[in-house]
This record gives structure tokens, sequence and C-alpha cells, in this order.
């Protein structure tokens, strides 16, 4: 049963946040899915997806990264869409700091450019450094930047947050970083 919910959830975070024609699937402005239609796709491109499945996946995902619509009817990726889509978040005041995980490996690039959200739509930011930490892994060896968020939206800079708590801006510029001393 749990490998059945990693490998949804790693099929779904291909279809609901980068390539949804990849399965013939249409996502609305906002990043919705019809479950039928999801579950349908799916099965006819090879990938054994059913109701229950999507349930237990969107229950059981530690990070949160899919919801259902309130009718239950429709399913998106709650953000780190590489498509465009229309999240219809509002721009929030943040915390005082936020933290941003990445590999040490592009913290020279970062000191010059900032943090750009590249392909995606935003940059992601987390409320603590445990979950920094956890995606900085991902890319390598980790090292945790501080965000100067409240600086920053001071200054103009406008912040969202999404459904499963990653507050999301369009970049960082270097002057609101802290770089680690090491």
């Amino acid at each position: 049963m749990a490998t059945d919910v990693v490998r949804v959830s790693k099929f779904l975070s291909l279809i609901l946040r980068h390539e949804p024609q990849k399965i013939g699937l249409t996502l609305d402005e906002q990043g919705w899915a019809e479950v039928e239609d999801l579950v349908r796709q799916a099965n006819q491109n090879g990938q054994r997806l059913t109701r229950d499945i999507l349930d237990r996946v969107v229950a059981q995902n530690d990070k949160k990264r899919f919801a259902f619509s309130e009718d239950g009817k429709r399913i998106r990726a709650s953000q780190g869409h590489s498509i465009e889509v229309d999240l219809a978040l509002a721009p929030l005041a943040p915390p005082e700091l936020l933290y941003h995980g990445t590999a040490t490996r592009v913290v020279d690039a970062i000191r010059v450019q900032g943090l750009d959200k590249r392909e995606r739509q935003h940059v992601h930011l987390s409320l603590d450094t445990e979950t920094a930490r956890k995606v900085g892994q991902r890319h390598g060896k980790p090292i945790i930047l501080v965000v100067r968020a409240r600086d920053m939206f001071q200054a103009g800079h406008q912040f969202f947050l999404s459904a499963n708590g990653v507050w999301l801006t369009d970049r960082v510029p270097v002057e609101f970083l802290v770089f680690p001393t090491e």
C-alpha cells in the first residue's frame, strides 16, 4: 500500500504540476483537474489509479502537495507548478523570517543573483529550518538561507501562502538574504 501512495504521489506531481498533456489531461486556469478525467486518463496511459488511491495520497502525503476541491470532484497540486496556473492566492504579510533550503554548490550564484523561481512559478520558502533542510537535501549537501521576509514585504514584494503552508514569492533579491557563516 505505501508503495502505491509514493508511486501515485510522484505521478501526480508530474501530471498536476508540470505535464498534464502527457496523459491527455486538461487543467483549468486554477490548476484543477476533474478527478474522473484524471483517473480515466491515467488508466488509459498505463498508470493504475483509482479514487480510493487518490484519497489515500491526498490524506497521507506528508507535504500536503495535493488538495481536493470542496465538492471532492476536482484535484490540484497545492504549489510547485512549472506550468502557468492561477492558484487564486491573496497576497499576505509574511512572518519576519522565512527559510530556503538549497544545495551548497549553488550558493555562489545565489550570492550574486538572489533566489529566482527559475522554471517554477514561485520561489518556495519554509516557515522553519527543518523543512528547509529537508528541501535542501533533495538537491545535494544542504544549506539553509534566511530570508528577511518582513523587510522584503515592506519594500513592496508580494508573498502568498499556499494551501499546504509553503510561502511563495516571485524572487528574493540578495539584499534580503542572510547566508550562514561557516
